[in-house]
């Protein structure tokens, strides 16, 4: 009864701010309709275009009707745009995938992360005692943390931190750090759980993979009865082995000029630790976050277990997506291009040095709306082991175009995930985002890029302290 309460208040308080019924405002999805309807019969899984967007005209997913989707290559979330109406009486799934068990005799070479949904981050690898006792961290910016061998991951962070692994030989894997705000604009899903640590002749478990990130906007109605899923993946394990932790859950965000429907379903729940040694609330990843909005709200639904901080809703739709905000990408590694669309796979490398490489590596940047003079942090997660950082040159060239430079050491017998993030004071005549964010003044922004998983997120750091998290575009 308390998810069912916590729905039908807030839809009150939409009837009260919106001035009831008789003001006839409309909200425009901005779908141009080319995809047509969408009425699939049998459960159906949607590769993911580039762009991540369907434009569709109508949606309508019957009741027994699951719709999953393929990760596209530069990991986007899934927005579903729809000029008409959309109806949802089946499942929409987006969730994270569950960590492998490892093992506890035997040795696993294979990366044993669990994958992200389309928008989040992969789980951490359990380490094999081979390439290294340590498992992989989670990906992500809330990534869970691993520690030396034995140990359990920690879990992936987002609306909170994760919770840190149990307590093995006085170590266990940090949780992920929270990295989330209440508007969704525009979305990021949810991060990766830490890879378990072990010794040669076992395999830890994997960390389990984020939950996705959902946006379905409607010029019309969305009516919601069935089910919308992002959770995060639980981590692995097997008795007598490290366990990975769990995923974070991911974000599902609504918008639509009226948002009805009874008894429908939005779960963004957390993914568990491994069931090795300590099952249960160790090493479990965050809740993601939910978000309605539209001018009508009359939905009567629940959110499993889903803490009320974790759901907001609100009477005046806003964009599917943020425009001209700072962007930053890694364009090359040891003279080597990156390709277009880079997909950040251990197991299917971007980038494939020559075998005379030497370290320290350099690692080429470009970067949009962030001042000249910046620096760049360039971080490599290698995937198993430790995490090591550089700092780049200052930023030369414009403010709307410069580029940069770091030497970084990467690891030689395992492949690794590069990552780069930069924080700089706010410039008003750059344009690159508001003044205020939330009702706060903003005095600096961090912008982040990891190679091959999507555009870069920015985070608008307020006077007061506060951090708050964006996605520029892709």
């Amino acid at each position: 009864m308390r998810t069912k309460w916590l729905a039908t208040l807030a839809c009150v308080t939409a009837w009260w701010l919106g001035g009831g019924p008789a003001v006839a405002q409309t909200f425009n999805s901005g779908s141009t309709g080319a995809d047509g309807a969408f009425s699939p019969t049998a459960n159906t899984t949607l590769a993911l275009p580039a762009s991540g967007v369907f434009n569709f005209t109508t949606v309508t997913i019957p009741a027994g009707v699951t719709v999953t989707f393929t990760r596209n290559a530069t990991n986007t979330p899934v927005t579903i745009l729809a000029s008409g109406d959309v109806t949802i009486a089946g499942t929409i799934g987006v969730s994270g995938s569950a960590g492998g068990v490892g093992a506890a005799s035997g040795t696993i070479f294979a990366n044993n992360g669990g994958a992200g949904g389309p928008g989040g981050f992969a789980g951490g690898s359990g380490g094999n005692g081979i390439v290294s006792t340590v498992g992989g961290a989670g990906l992500g910016p809330g990534g869970g943390g691993t520690a030396g061998a034995v140990s359990h991951g920690g879990g992936g962070g987002f609306l909170t931190a994760g919770v840190p692994g149990a307590i093995f030989n006085g170590l266990q894997g940090a949780g992920g750090p929270a990295y989330s705000t209440a508007p969704l604009l525009p979305l990021i899903g949810g991060s990766g759980g830490g890879g378990g640590s072990e010794n040669q002749g076992k395999t830890a478990g994997g960390g389990g993979g984020g939950g996705g990130a959902l946006v379905v906007a409607s010029s019309g109605t969305i009516t919601l009865t069935g089910t919308l899923k992002a959770r995060g993946g639980d981590g692995g394990g097997v008795a007598g082995t490290g366990t990975g932790g769990g995923g974070s859950g991911g974000a599902i965000r609504l918008v639509a000029t009226t948002v009805t429907g009874s008894g429908g379903t939005i779960d963004v729940g957390p993914g568990i630790a491994g069931s090795g040694l300590f099952p249960g609330g160790q090493g479990k990843g965050s809740f993601g976050r939910i978000r309605l909005e539209a001018y009508s709200n009359t939905a009567v639904l629940n959110f499993p277990s889903t803490p009320p901080t974790a759901i907001s809703a609100v009477t005046q739709p806003t964009s599917t997506t943020l425009a001209n905000g700072p962007s930053l990408r890694i364009t090359a590694v040891g003279g080597v291009s990156a390709p277009a669309s880079p997909a950040a796979s251990y197991s299917s490398p971007d980038i494939t040095l020559s075998a005379g490489t030497t370290n320290p590596v350099a690692v080429s940047l470009a970067a949009t709306n962030i001042p000249l003079g910046s620096t760049v942090t360039v971080t490599v997660r290698g995937q198993l082991g430790g995490i090591a950082s550089s700092v780049s040159a200052s930023l030369t060239g414009t403010d709307t175009s410069s580029t940069g430079s770091a030497n970084v050491t990467l690891p030689l017998d395992q492949p690794s995930v590069i990552s780069a993030s930069t924080t700089f004071t706010r410039v008003a005549a750059l344009n690159g985002g508001p003044v205020f964010v939330e009702g706060e003044i903003v005095d600096r922004i961090r912008v982040a890029a990891t190679f091959g998983a999507g555009p870069s997120q920015v985070t608008y750091i307020t006077r007061s302290g506060r951090e708050i998290v964006m996605t520029a575009q892709p």
